[in-house]
Formats: C-alpha cells, structure tokens, sequence
C-alpha cells in the first residue's frame, strides 16, 4: 500500500496524506480551503520498508483507512523565554 503526501501551500511544515494520489475526495472541504493548493512531495510505501520523519506509520495507516486523510501539522514551537524562567526557579 502506497500514499501521497502534499505539503500546504499556506501552512508551513503541514502534510496531507491521502490514500490516491490527486484524488481529495474524502478530504473535508473546510480542510482544504486552510490547506491551500496542495503540492506533491512524495509517494510513500505504507509496508513498513521505510519509516516516516515525523509520523507513527501505523496511525497514517489507521487515519487513512478510517477517514481517507492524514494531517501532520508542524510541531509546537518552544518558548524559550518559559524553558529558561523555569530552569531559573529550580536553579
């Protein structure tokens, strides 16, 4: 099994990973509005033979099969300025 991961055209560091390529059929139309027009990064082999950057294989295999998309947002951003006040109270 295969799928097609899309990068936003509108949201840095978002993928969209559906079942087909250029078929967005199951993907909620809201969605894809925030989306933007989607770009195509790769074709991924969902076998296991490879391991994704930045998401659990087995959870895009579940989200693909249950609702046709998977939706990897970027990771949240650090607040240094918090990390370093927290280390200064236990320091």
């Amino acid at each position: 099994m295969f799928c097609a991961i899309y990068r936003s055209t509108k949201q840095d560091q978002t993928y969209l990973y559906i079942e087909k390529k250029d078929d967005f059929s199951r993907v909620p139309l809201d969605l894809m509005a925030r989306f933007g027009k989607p770009v195509l990064s790769m074709l991924f082999p969902l076998n296991g033979s490879k391991k994704l950057a930045a998401a659990d294989i087995n959870k895009v295999k579940q989200d693909l099969q249950d609702q046709g998309f998977y939706l990897q947002l970027p990771p949240p951003i650090e607040n240094l300025l918090s990390l370093h006040q927290l280390s200064a109270k236990k320091g």
